[in-house]
């Protein structure tokens, strides 16, 4: 309904209320009510103004202002007014950016905040030579969406349309996604549907916007299958729609699915992918949707013509749980179920670990099998993400834990593994740094509530609440972010130059090639499968290990391994690839 609306009309959806009007320019008018509950300017009235932008919001029933649930711009904070802006205004130059399906392509996860000293979208354009030697292939966006306060994950956004200021505003993430398709870099952008911040969400006084009926572990769900909740789900495709078509970016990775509460016939992810299709087709560049989810359910990327949601692809945490448990030795909470290397195995194999089997950590058995026939490029897998380091006690990294070539045996069967791989910013060369949750509320009560709720969710993993770090105090926040000096030490330029020979190789192999003879013994803890022309052998925890090899087979090694004679020794951790 809103795009029946001119820009100038200021149109707004506010449902329930008897009076809207705008505020801007510093005087007020009254807007008229429209079909469907939406409100907009008299035909041929807009703010009289000789300024480029207006700061507008809306009084809703005498209340406010508020700013536009649509804000495409909120330079003075998400409690502030809207300022009008046009994403057409850019210039752009990605003309000849034909887009790529980033199924099988090199994700690089990162957060713009703690990417560079500086934290700004601008400053991660000068990064991009970096990426581009190591070789990936998409930068996925941690969100960027509009939130209170100066500094945080992203995840509590309140106005979904609008980039954080501090970030550089809409107008640095036009110059970011143009500067990265320069580079031949795909852009996937992280968003939130399923909850939204405890602080400027301003919706429920606009319309029903969230269903106390479907609360969650963040508050009130997204009203996504209520009354009214029509217009609620055009919100949120519209914004799908804004990323893709407006922002020229190439992917979205969907936070959280699991929690989206929608019990309608043709779900909301279903509408979705079909509306994102026939983006596609319009724009004649591939638009990918690659989902987070813990329920290890097919049914997210089944196509939509066999009853599926459509989805390109989803996360796989199963491959990160197998991979660390059997590196770190860690088997507190959800870990428990992958002690042994039989659970990478699997995963490997087949695709999930819990796919039907008993969850000691859900206590009832968990997931179901993939469907027959699928590629494993449709499953995200990583040996550290923002989630399974910054949700630590101490946002510690495997640097923390593992030696050379344990980091090493973790970057060849994420990179040389048969599913779409993902790193997580600095992992490429061993940060040190911590990555740990930070939050900048300016409300007090809402900063300690924010530290006590973490406190108890680490309870439940057995970790200490002392380790626990103050998420309010900046210095959390400096300690999160990324020292590129580091580049300057040797041991992290050596692991530097094995990422990049790793995704060298893996661009030898059919994204699409699956693992085959796949081997797991335990009682070596050697760990080796092929893919294409190649053989990954690994070495998990202490002991001596000898493969006969030849010399000319070798591609790369890392660890503790020499050759003589004919055989390939492990001693301790570490990795070679033959052909």
């Amino acid at each position: 309904m809103s795009g029946d609306f001119p820009v100038s009309a200021f149109p707004v959806w506010a449902p329930n209320a008897t009076t809207v009007s705008l505020v801007a320019e510093g005087s007020e008018r009254p807007l008229v009510a429209q079909p469907g509950g939406w409100w907009a300017l008299p035909d041929g009235e807009s703010p009289a103004s000789d300024q480029e932008a207006v700061d507008y919001g809306y009084l809703v029933d005498g209340a406010g202002p508020y700013p536009d649930p649509r804000s495409l711009r909120q330079p003075d904070g998400v409690h502030a007014l809207s300022r009008t802006w046009s994403p057409d205004d850019f210039a752009w130059s990605d003309s000849a950016w034909p887009g790529r399906s980033l199924t099988g392509a090199v994700i690089y996860e990162l957060h713009i905040g703690t990417f560079t000293p500086e934290g700004t979208l601008d400053a991660a354009i000068e990064r991009l030579p970096h990426l581009s030697a190591l070789g990936v292939e998409a930068v996925e966006l941690l969100p960027v969406n509009a939130f209170n306060g100066t500094h945080g994950w992203g995840y509590d956004g309140v106005l979904w349309y609008a980039v954080h200021e501090p970030y550089g505003g809409p107008d640095a993430y036009q110059r970011f996604v143009d500067a990265c398709h320069s580079r031949g870099l795909a852009v996937i952008q992280d968003v939130v549907y399923n909850h939204l911040g405890p602080s400027g969400n301003y919706l429920p006084v606009y319309g029903p916007y969230l269903s106390e009926a479907a609360a969650g572990p963040w508050g009130d769900a997204v009203n996504l299958d209520g009354a009214q909740s029509d217009e609620v789900r055009r919100y949120i495709l519209d914004n799908a729609l804004f990323w893709l078509r407006d922002m020229h970016v190439d992917g979205l990775r969907l936070d959280a699915v699991h929690a989206l509460h929608d019990s309608r016939a043709l779900p909301l992810l279903e509408e979705l992918s079909a509306e994102v299709s026939q983006l596609a087709d319009e724009t004649g560049r591939p638009a990918t949707l690659i989902a987070e989810s813990d329920l290890n359910d097919p049914k997210l990327i089944r196509p939509r013509a066999e009853h599926g949601f459509g989805l390109d692809a989803q996360w796989d945490d199963d491959v990160h749980h197998a991979l660390h448990v059997n590196l770190t030795g860690e088997t507190t909470g959800y870990y428990a179920d992958f002690e042994g290397l039989d659970s990478l195995a699997k995963v490997f194999e087949h695709g999930w670990f819990h796919d039907g089997t008993w969850s000691s950590f859900r206590e009832r058995h968990h997931g179901r099998p993939l469907d027959a026939g699928t590629a494993f490029t449709r499953l995200v897998a990583f040996s550290q993400d923002h989630d399974q380091i910054g949700n630590r006690a101490t946002g510690d990294r495997l640097t923390a834990t593992l030696d050379p070539g344990g980091l090493a045996v973790a970057a060849a069967n994420t990179l040389l593994g048969p599913f779409t791989p993902m790193l997580f910013m600095g992992e490429e060369w061993g940060a040190t740094t911590p990555w740990q949750f930070f939050t900048s509320h300016p409300e007090p009560e809402l900063g300690e509530a924010t530290a006590r709720g973490r406190i108890a969710e680490f309870a439940r993993m057995g970790w200490d609440p002392e380790l626990v770090p103050d998420p309010q105090d900046p210095a959390t926040f400096e300690r999160s972010r990324l020292d590129w000096r580091e580049l300057e030490h040797p041991e992290h330029a050596k692991l530097l130059a094995l990422y990049r020979d790793l995704i060298a190789l893996r661009s030898t192999v059919d994204a699409a090639e699956p693992a085959t003879d796949v081997v797991a013994d335990a009682a070596s803890g050697l760990f080796t499968f092929r893919r294409g022309g190649l053989l990954v052998v690994a070495g998990f925890g202490s002991g001596h290990r000898e493969l006969r090899v030849t010399e000319s087979e070798f591609c790369v090694a890392f660890g503790s391994i020499g050759f003589e004679g004919g055989t390939l020794m492990l001693n301790g951790t570490g990795v070679a690839v033959l052909r």
